[in-house]
């Protein structure tokens, strides 16, 4: 099971910075394309697609990295059980209110998808599509945070601690 979810994490953070260098493609070819007067129809439109897939699928994969969705900024600073019922608190706040919004966003994705939505620009796109992403990436973020607190609750590591304790000293001037 452990490395089912690790590969879970570790796909939707490769897919993350899939769309990021799409992004980057998509830029370039829009800005050498209006350089040689080709049209660039609906370009900024896919970019934003992959902007929205980026940012969610990343989620899980940074938090459990413990880069930008940092659990430990405040728990470092509190010890014993104070630190675990904080630990738990902010565990089961973040999976009720993750839990909520993946509910919704697959609803709204499931919804585009049977009543045939499609977007507003030159390129018609199916909107379910771009919202997969959104959807996916919040499912992923939940089952992480699950993840997270079933480790919590048997007093197991968690995957921010072990990322917190594998990262390498910070240098002279820095704290971590």
């Amino acid at each position: 099971m452990r490395r089912a979810l690790d590969l879970l994490y570790r796909g939707s953070g490769l897919l993350a910075g899939f769309f990021l260098v799409a992004i980057a493609v998509l830029t370039a070819v829009q800005i050498v394309g209006r350089e040689l007067g080709l049209p660039a129809s609906s370009y900024d439109d896919f970019a934003g697609y992959s902007l929205a897939a980026t940012s969610f699928l990343g989620l899980a994969w940074t938090f459990r990295a413990n880069e930008h969705i940092r659990m430990t900024l405040l728990l470092h600073h509190v010890r014993g059980r104070a630190r675990r019922a904080l630990e738990l608190t902010s565990l089961a706040c973040a999976l009720f209110l993750v839990g909520v919004f993946a509910w919704y966003a697959c609803e709204m994705t499931l919804t585009s998808y049977q009543l045939h939505d499609v977007s507003q620009g030159l390129v018609a796109v199916p909107l379910w599509i771009p919202q997969s992403g959104m959807a996916a990436g919040l499912a992923i973020l939940f089952v992480a945070l699950v993840d997270d607190l079933a480790c919590a609750l048997r007093g197991a590591p968690t995957s921010y601690d072990q990322a917190e304790a594998a990262r390498p000293p910070a240098g002279p001037g820095f704290e971590r």
